[in-house]
This record gives structure tokens, C-alpha cells and sequence, in this order.
């Protein structure tokens, strides 16, 4: 376990190059929220990091949020020291966070 904060060139070079692991957790999850891997890639891609998780066991982690179709989109994701583990991906209650979806209400 290395601790490290997370950056968004170091997500979008892992991202383009393919170096992406889902969890069954998260494909489950995605299924179950019809969200789709291309949505989570562009979330990687043109997203932001709203939450740094730097001390995460086994791996630092963050989440990541984007706009897919004018709709909000969260996405969890470590990385191991090579590959970002797609953990958890959700669209944020609106009643539960502020206009800008990043900071609760």
C-alpha cells in the first residue's frame, strides 16, 4: 500500500491507455443504475475530482464527478500503483446536495 493523492492527468492517462479494472461490484451496480462503461470513461476523461481519499486501504482512492446528458455522475475509483479500479458509480441525490453537486446540504 503506497499513500498518494489522486490526480486527474494521472486518471485520464490511465483512463486512454486502457489500464482499467471493474469490480464486480461496480459492473452490478452499473447494471442495476443502467449506467453505462462508456459514461464512466467519460467521467475519467473530462471529470473533476471532488473527494481525495489518499490513505484508503488497500489503495488511495477518490470520486470523481462528471455530466453525462445534463445528468450528474459519481464514479469510485482506486488506483493500484498501474490500473484504476472502478469501484462504484451512482448519480447524486439532488435533495442531498447543493446546485453545485458537490458539497452536501
Amino acid at each position: 500500500m503506497y499513500n498518494k493523492s489522486m490526480d486527474e492527468k494521472e486518471i485520464r492517462v490511465l483512463c486512454s491507455s486502457g489500464q482499467l479494472l471493474f469490480t464486480a461490484h461496480c459492473l452490478s451496480i452499473m447494471q442495476e443504475r443502467s449506467i453505462l462503461i462508456d459514461d464512466i470513461i467519460s467521467v475519467m476523461m473530462n471529470g473533476e475530482i471532488i473527494e481525495d481519499y489518499p490513505d484508503d486501504y488497500p489503495f488511495p482512492s477518490c470520486l470523481v464527478m462528471g455530466i453525462i446528458d445534463k445528468m450528474k455522475l459519481r464514479v469510485v475509483l482506486a488506483n493500484d500503483g498501474g490500473c484504476l479500479r472502478i469501484i462504484s458509480a451512482y448519480r447524486p441525490d439532488d435533495s442531498k446536495f447543493m446546485e453545485d453537486g458537490k458539497t452536501r446540504r
